[in-house]
C-alpha cells in the first residue's frame, strides 16, 4: 500500500515508512525525521470528520494547546481520495513519546493533567458534529451482537470459547449499576493510553487519533481512559488487575485541571465497569466475526486469536473494577 503523497506537494518527495499500533487506520510516519502522518480511514470513518476535526483543533490552537492539525492537499481540500475511493489525510507531526501502558503514577498524573487540560478548553466550544456514530457506545446493542455473533458461528473454532467468557459478560451487565445516558459535552472518544503524547521530561503534549471526537457523557469518556491507563498489563493479556494507585493519581490530575460537579463524579468509577463490558463484548464478538479490529499476525495464527485474548482481558478488567469499587469511589474525594 502507497500512501497519494503527491496530492500534498510538500510531502510527495519524502520518505515514508508504516507505523504500527494502531487498530482501525492505516498509518504511515512521512520524514526523516516525521514531519507529518498519513493515514487511510477505516470505512466506518467518512470523510465529512474532517470538517470536525478542523473546527476543534483550530479551538484548541486558539487556546494555546498543542495539537495536531489537518494539512491541506494542494487543492485546498482537508482529504483526498484515491483510486478505490477511500479517504486519505495527512496531519501535522508532534515530536514526542507515545506509550502503551501507564509506567508510573506520576504519568498518570501528567495524563490526567493533559485530558483536563483538553476538556477545559473544549468546554466553552459550541459545536455540532458533521459526522456521528450512533451506537458507538450503546452498550445493550453491543450486548445483543455478542449474543448474534454466537448465533451467526455456530461451527467456529472459537466458538466454545467465546461462550464460556460470553457468560460472565452477559452476568456482568445483568448485575452492573450505573447510569446510561449523562449529559453531553465535546469529548475526544477513544482516550486509551497510546492516544495521549508526552514531552521528554513527562509532561502531557496533546492528545492524537481524534476521528472518535464526538458529544459524550463524561462518565463514558473517563471510563475509556480509565480502563486503558489503570490496566498497566496492556490489552493482550488474559488476566487484568486495575490498579488503584493510577487511578488515584489520574483521576485527581483530571478533576483539578477539569472540576465536575457531584453527579459528573459519582458517575465515574460504574462508567468505567460498564466500558469494560462493552469492550469485552465487541472484542469477544468479533473473535467469531473477524472482521473489525486489528490484529498482529506476529503472535496471533488470526484475528479471532488475538480478539478471544482481548476479550478476556477486558472481562477480568470489569471484575476488578467491580471488586474495588468502594475505594475507586472514595478515592474521588
Amino acid at each position: 500500500m502507497q500512501p497519494p503523497l503527491p496530492s500534498w506537494p510538500d510531502l510527495a518527495a519524502l520518505p515514508h515508512a508504516p507505523l504500527t499500533g494502531g487498530l482501525i487506520n492505516d498509518t504511515f510516519a512521512v520524514g526523516d525525521p516525521p514531519v507529518a502522518v498519513v493515514q487511510r480511514l477505516h470505512p466506518i470513518f467518512k470523510p465529512v470528520l474532517h470538517e470536525d476535526i478542523e473546527a476543534i483543533t483550530a479551538h484548541l490552537a486558539s487556546k494555546g494547546l498543542l495539537t495536531p492539525r489537518l494539512l491541506r492537499t494542494g487543492s485546498g481540500a482537508l482529504w483526498t481520495l484515491d483510486d478505490d475511493g477511500r479517504c486519505w489525510r495527512a496531519l501535522s507531526w508532534v515530536p514526542g513519546l507515545s506509550v502503551d501502558t501507564l509506567d508510573s503514577t506520576q504519568r498518570a498524573r501528567a495524563a490526567g493533567d493533559l485530558v483536563g487540560r483538553w476538556h477545559r478548553a473544549t468546554e466553552d466550544l459550541e459545536h455540532t458534529f458533521a459526522f456521528t456514530r450512533p451506537g458507538a457506545h450503546d452498550t445493550d446493542k453491543h450486548i445483543a451482537s455478542l449474543q448474534q455473533a454466537l448465533l451467526d458461528h455456530p461451527g467456529h473454532r472459537l466458538q466454545a470459547s467465546v461462550a464460556r467468557l460470553a457468560e460472565p459478560i452477559l452476568r456482568g451487565w445483568e448485575s452492573w449499576q450505573g447510569r446510561l445516558d449523562g449529559p453531553t459535552r465535546i469529548a475526544h472518544g477513544d482516550l486509551k493510553i497510546s492516544n495521549l503524547r508526552f514531552a521528554e521530561d513527562g509532561t502531557g503534549l496533546c492528545l492524537l487519533d481524534l476521528d472518535t471526537m464526538a458529544a459524550l457523557p463524561m462518565d463514558i469518556e473517563m471510563g475509556d481512559a480509565m480502563r486503558s491507563w489503570c490496566n498497566p498489563r496492556g490489552e493482550d493479556v488474559a488476566d487484568a488487575r486495575f490498579e488503584e494507585d493510577l487511578f488515584t493519581a489520574a483521576i485527581s490530575a483530571w478533576l483539578h485541571a477539569c472540576p465536575q460537579p457531584p453527579e459528573e463524579r459519582d458517575a465515574l468509577v460504574p462508567g468505567i465497569e460498564r466500558i469494560c463490558l462493552e469492550l469485552a463484548a465487541r472484542f469477544a464478538a468479533d473473535a467469531l466475526n473477524e472482521s473489525y479490529f486489528g490484529w498482529d499476525p506476529s503472535r496471533f495464527a488470526t484475528r479471532g486469536e488475538h480478539n478471544l485474548l482481548r476479550a478476556q482481558g477486558q472481562a477480568s478488567l470489569a471484575r476488578s473494577v467491580a471488586r474495588q469499587r468502594g475505594a475507586l469511589e472514595a478515592a474521588l474525594g
